[in-house]
C-alpha cells in the first residue's frame, strides 16, 4: 500500500496547526473583554445544570472526535491510497488479419466491408487483430494487436476514407505501387505473410511457445485486373502450407454464377481449400459464423507478459469518513437540542 499524493498529509498538518494557532490567539483576545457575573454559582450548583453541562460536554467530545476522524480520513482518501501489483493478463492464442481489397471494383462496397470488419472485431475477446489493404500492392494499416479501442478507431478512419470524407484520401497511399490493379493473389499472399514466424509465438507457462491459430478474413470480389506474382490459387496454397484459414467475404456474389471459372466460384474454392469458408458480404449469418469458426480453433488461453498494475484503495478511508460524518451530524443535532 502506498499514497500517490503523500505530500497532502504534511500539508494538512500544517493547515491544521495554523488554524489551531489562529483560534487560540483569537480566544486570548476575546478573553480580555469577558466580565464575571455575580452569584452565578447559584445556577451552576443546580443538579439539573450540572447534568446538562456533562451531557453537553459528552456530545461536544463526540462531535470533536468525529470531526477530527472525518478530516483525517478525507485527507488520507485525497492522498489516493493505492496498491501496486503485477498481473499476467489472459490472451487467446488466435491471430486474425483483416485483408481488404481496395481496388476500383470494390469502391462501392469497401465502406460496407469495413462496417462488417468492425462488427467482427466487436465479437472477439483476447484475439489479436491486424488490417492490411491492397490494390496493386499491399499496405499494413496496423499490425496484430489486442487493443480493441485502437482497432475500432482505425476501422472508423478506414470507413471515412472509403466514404470520401475530406482529408482522408491518404489512407490508401502505397496501395498503387505495383503494376496493374486488383491483384487478389498478391494481396492474399501479403496478408498470409503478415503473421509472425512460428518461433515468435507467445510464451507458454512452461517457458516454450504457444502455437497460434491464424485466420485471414479476405474481402474481395476477385475481379483481377493485371498480372499478379501469385494467383489466387497459389496464394491459397501458401495459406494452406502455413496453416492459415481464409474466410472470404464477397460483396459481388450476385454478379457471378456457379461456373468453376467464375470469380465467385474461384474465391469459394480457394477459401474452402484452406479449411476456411466463403460468404456473400450481405449474408446475415456471415459475421457470427466467422466468429464461431475462428473461436472454435485452438481455444487455449495463455498468460501474457507480466504488467504492472495500480489499483486505488480508497474504500477504507472513505468508509470511515462516511461513518464519521454521520456521527458528527448526530452529535451536532444533539448539541442544538
Amino acid at each position: 500500500m502506498e499514497l500517490i499524493f503523500w505530500w497532502m498529509i504534511p500539508a494538512a498538518f500544517l493547515v491544521a496547526g495554523g488554524t489551531y494557532w489562529v483560534v487560540r490567539k483569537r480566544d486570548r483576545i476575546d478573553g480580555s473583554v469577558r466580565r464575571p457575573v455575580a452569584h452565578s454559582h447559584r445556577l451552576t450548583e443546580l443538579p439539573e445544570y450540572r447534568a446538562a453541562v456533562r451531557r453537553h460536554r459528552r456530545w461536544l467530545t463526540v462531535a470533536a472526535v468525529a470531526g477530527g476522524v472525518l478530516m483525517a480520513a478525507a485527507v488520507v482518501a485525497a492522498a489516493r491510497p493505492a496498491e501496486r501489483s503485477t498481473v499476467s493478463p489472459e490472451q487467446r492464442n488466435r491471430d486474425i488479419i483483416l485483408c481488404l481489397d481496395a481496388s476500383g471494383s470494390m469502391s462501392s462496397a469497401d465502406a460496407a466491408v469495413v462496417e462488417v470488419f468492425a462488427r467482427l472485431a466487436q465479437g472477439f475477446d483476447g484475439e489479436r487483430l491486424g488490417l492490411t489493404v491492397f490494390d496493386s500492392s499491399a499496405v499494413q494499416v496496423f499490425p496484430l494487436t489486442d487493443d480493441y479501442d485502437f482497432v475500432q478507431e482505425q476501422l472508423a478512419e478506414a470507413k471515412e476514407a472509403f466514404d470520401g470524407a475530406p482529408g482522408s484520401a491518404g489512407f490508401l497511399d502505397g496501395t498503387w505501387n505495383g503494376a496493374g490493379s486488383s491483384l487478389i493473389g498478391d494481396g492474399l499472399a501479403s496478408c498470409v505473410e503478415g503473421f509472425p514466424a512460428a518461433e515468435d509465438g507467445a510464451p507458454g507457462d512452461s517457458g516454450g511457445t504457444v502455437e497460434r491459430s491464424r485466420s485471414v478474413i479476405l474481402a474481395t470480389d476477385n475481379f483481377v485486373s493485371g498480372d499478379p506474382i501469385f494467383t489466387l490459387e497459389e496464394a491459397a496454397v501458401l495459406a494452406k502450407e502455413k496453416d492459415v484459414r481464409v474466410y472470404a467475404l464477397n460483396p459481388g456474389e450476385f454478379d457471378y454464377g456457379i461456373d468453376p471459372d467464375q470469380p465467385g466460384a474461384q474465391l469459394r474454392m480457394a477459401a474452402e481449400g484452406t479449411d476456411g469458408a466463403y460468404y456473400a458480404l450481405d449474408s446475415p449469418e456471415a459475421v457470427q459464423d466467422i466468429i464461431r469458426k475462428v473461436q472454435s480453433t485452438e481455444a487455449t488461453a495463455f498468460k501474457a507478459a507480466p504488467q504492472a498494475a495500480l489499483a486505488d484503495r480508497a474504500e477504507i478511508p472513505l468508509g470511515i469518513a462516511l461513518v464519521s460524518g454521520l456521527v458528527l451530524a448526530g452529535a451536532s443535532w444533539r448539541l442544538r437540542s
